[in-house]
């Protein structure tokens, strides 16, 4: 897909959490974290067809604020809106010329990322079979 050796994928946690009607709304905090448990690099690497294993960041926002970090996923915590959060990221990685993936099915939040060229996958990617 690219020839950046290194790519960072950007979870929409809120949105890929919804993507599945599987009650996530009675613990958003509990949901967002079993996604972030889900969360695998050699997985993302090969759904999005990446030259390497990628860096996860994923970004919550809401209820879901206060999720953990792990070795293998970064959580930020936005300060306000998700989407918000998601393309100030991206801006800071293309200014450092990292190349990022935004994992959302939110038109409109994929439509600001790719001003900063960003590419962007749907929750699937995000979500194991």
């Amino acid at each position: 897909m690219t020839d950046s050796a290194h790519v960072t994928v950007v979870v929409d946690a809120a949105n890929v959490v919804g993507s599945v009607p599987d009650g996530w709304w009675r613990d958003r905090a509990g949901a967002t974290r079993r996604l972030r448990d889900a969360l695998s690099a050699d997985a993302l690497r090969d759904a999005l067809d990446l030259d390497a294993a990628p860096e996860i960041v994923l970004v919550v926002e809401g209820r879901a604020r206060g999720v953990e970090s792990t070795e293998a996923v970064r959580v930020v915590d936005a300060a306000g809106s998700g989407d918000d959060a998601i393309v100030d990221l991206v801006g800071e990685l293309a200014a450092k010329g990292v190349a990022s993936v935004v994992v959302t099915a939110d038109r409109g939040l994929r439509s600001r990322v790719v001003e900063h060229g960003a590419r962007t996958a749907g929750p699937r990617v995000a979500r194991p079979a």
